[in-house]
């Protein structure tokens, strides 16, 4: 096999393989990337078994082969070389050289032969989205569920849905690490004729993938639901993620069934009081923010026996007696940095019931979070 490809083109490739490639594996070969010609492109596949990615790349091809070869170090290479055009020989020895300007390197690689086979899901029906407005719902929602494999199997992924709204079915995210609950809405009509009988759990880590190749779309891009995996195709791009088999936790006795005492306030106030307070905050006190709603204003209070004690206040619009309440720091850090809204409503109650974010003027996130027990902390 030999061809010539423009390096930003390699590095761009290869690039959307490392989430996959990168992985712990008892297999060698999940850990490189099948290269393989056919005509005028560069067709590169990689796969853990429970993710598969399968771009192509515009390329000048000199001789058509195929083999497999290390992702990470491919990236690398290109990476570090200046040269615009990078040549790439293999032999019958599946020795892979790779020429830039004076710079040569040579890789061992492994037979093409010996790389799971990868199906391109030709078949399943796809539909048309825009990629900004998948990639939204997936990031308003991704952060709250568990990065740790300990969690519930369900748990460790994101549960999507289509739900009926006033105007229309939309697209529908929710995850929940048991402690917090994010949940995010498509626009009405967004998903088109798409349609899902019942909700399905998609791994975290998938939907990681799935996020990183949006990220470089302009426009839209298709995707689909069937027999227990989710496609999602670009123009040169084809991703496919393996679906958790299970019943997700039923989310919805969470949502509290009146409204608390209900805050306004200026989003970014509140976003960089709490990552003040996040300066004292440890896992010693579970990072908790003590929050003492008071006439006209919330003082927000971190201490920690070993580093000290942050006090802030934020103007509110408070009324009513003094009520104290502690939350996770950095759960509400999260909860807000994805919020588009310049205001938001703050829904508490006294007691371990759980608080509700939303943005003012729109319902397409609500962030829930429990609160933390106030015994054994110090206070101002």
């Amino acid at each position: 096999m030999q061809f010539d490809i423009d390096r930003n083109v390699l590095m761009r490739g290869v690039s959307r393989t490392l989430g996959i490639t990168e992985k712990k594996t008892t297999l060698p070969i999940l850990n490189n990337i099948l290269l393989k010609t056919e005509e005028d492109r560069l067709k590169i596949v990689a796969t853990d078994r429970e993710i598969s990615l399968i771009t192509r790349l515009g390329i000048e091809i000199v001789e058509p082969g195929e083999i497999t070869i290390s992702a990470k170090k491919v990236f690398e290479m290109a990476k570090e070389v200046q040269e615009e055009k990078i040549r790439v020989v293999t032999n019958e020895r599946n020795r892979v050289t790779m020429t830039a300007g004076k710079v040569v390197y040579r890789l061992n690689g492994m037979p093409a032969e010996d790389f799971p086979s990868v199906i391109e899901w030709e078949d399943m029906p796809l539909y048309e989205i825009a990629a900004d407005g998948l990639a939204t719902i997936i990031r308003k929602s991704i952060y709250a569920s568990p990065v740790t494999d300990d969690a519930k199997n369900q748990l460790r992924g994101v549960y999507f849905e289509v739900e009926d709204s006033v105007n229309g079915p939309r697209l529908k995210m929710t995850a929940t690490d048991g402690h917090r609950l994010a949940m995010a809405y498509g626009q009405p009509g967004e998903a088109g004729d798409f349609k899902l009988e019942n909700g399905v759990i998609i791994p975290r880590k998938g939907l990681t993938e799935v996020r990183r190749i949006l990220e470089e779309v302009e426009g839209t891009v298709r995707f689909g639901v069937d027999d227990g995996v989710f496609v999602l195709k670009t123009q040169d791009t084809t991703l496919k993620v393996s679906l958790i088999d299970g019943v997700y936790p039923d989310y919805r006795r969470v949502l509290p069934p009146e409204k608390g005492v209900v805050v306004r306030l200026d989003r970014q106030s509140l976003l960089h009081a709490l990552k003040r307070m996040n300066v004292i905050s440890s896992s010693s006190t579970s990072g908790a923010a003590i929050f003492t709603f008071q006439e006209g204003r919330i003082v927000v209070n971190s201490n920690d026996p070993d580093l000290g004690e942050a006090i802030d206040e934020i103007d509110a619009n408070y009324e009513g007696q003094e009520m104290v309440l502690a939350y996770n720091v950095n759960y509400l850090i999260q909860a807000l940095e994805v919020m588009d809204a310049e205001e938001i409503l703050l829904d508490v109650r006294q007691g371990m019931k759980p608080a509700v974010l939303r943005g003012v003027g729109n319902d397409d996130y609500i962030s829930i979070i429990m609160p933390l027990k106030l015994e054994g902390w110090g206070g101002k």
